[in-house]
């Protein structure tokens, strides 16, 4: 993955963090994704910040 395409989703639980990347010319407003968060081990919302 090239670096300038990067996405961080931060856990808005804990401070885990994914990095992802997203198709910018369909997708305009920021992700919120639930993934699974293994500091808690339960399903949490994952909100896309600032590099």
């Amino acid at each position: 993955m090239s670096q300038d395409r990067l996405l961080r989703l931060k856990s808005t639980k804990s401070n885990h963090v994914i990095w992802t990347r997203k198709n910018r010319k369909t997708t305009e407003r920021k992700i919120e994704l639930m993934k699974f968060d293994p500091t808690l081990r339960k399903n949490v919302l994952f909100k896309e910040t600032k590099k």
